[in-house]
């Protein structure tokens, strides 16, 4: 078996996938919405980087109260993108979603008032990521939020066995073989490589980000917000 690949095999499956194998994600997808109704300022924009079929930005875009507002939703898979526009744009909303195929790399952020990075970044090369948390840190308006949710490594081992031990119990509980489990994580080897909470913590900080902090977290997922300073 290859990589793993955000092809179309993995697009038809998704949303039934994500919820068996992420733990606390259709959680973190509401409260996102909840977190829009905070941070989103009038005559701003909202981009929702990776955004796979859109989930982060329905949530986003049924909770604006502010006006004037746009939602740009980025994703490199073109079978993500066919599907995002197909449930997207099925939703009439005030709020208008512009959605792009792009790499994310290539994405210029200005006048951002919300950025969300969910399980996204884990799959951006390390050595890019200070890179990319520096643009989205520049393009954010005083204020503004960067959500970041990603899949955590812990420097206590025994700690780090336990959540790890505990993500594979959730998805056998959720119907996944033993076979299943192992293929997966073989596949996802060198395609996802996931940073330590202490590492998300000071690549934020080092991006100029005032305030940052772990806000939701089930075993070894979670999120992270960090908040750009009023000038």
């Amino acid at each position: 078996m290859g990589d793993w690949q955000f092809d179309d095999k993995v697009a038809e499956v998704f949303p039934d996938m994500i919820k068996r194998s992420v733990p606390g994600y259709s959680n973190i997808i509401t409260m996102i919405g909840m977190l829009a109704t905070r941070f989103v300022t009038a005559n701003s924009t909202i981009y929702d980087l990776g955004c796979s079929l859109g989930a982060a930005t329905l949530s986003i875009r049924r909770n604006i109260k502010a006006e004037n507002c746009k939602i740009i939703a980025i994703d490199n898979s073109a079978a993500m993108i066919e599907r995002c526009q197909r449930y997207v744009y099925a939703y009439k909303a005030n709020t208008p979603v512009e959605i792009i195929e792009d790499d994310i790399l290539n994405t210029n952020i200005q006048n951002a008032s919300m950025v969300v990075l969910n399980f996204t970044l884990q799959f951006i090369a390390p050595t890019v990521r200070q890179q990319l948390i520096n643009r989205i840190y520049q393009g954010l308006n005083p204020g503004g939020v960067l959500v970041l949710s990603e899949k955590f490594n812990f420097s206590d081992k025994k700690i780090e066995s336990l959540l790890f031990n505990m993500h594979y119990d959730f998805k056998r509980a959720n119907g996944y073989s033993e076979l299943e489990i192992s293929q997966k994580r073989n596949m996802l080897e060198n395609t996802m490589l996931p940073d330590s909470i202490d590492n998300h913590k000071a690549r934020l900080r080092a991006a100029g980000f005032d305030h940052c902090d772990l806000w939701f977290q089930c075993f070894n997922f979670g999120s992270l917000l960090a908040i750009k300073g009023q000038d």
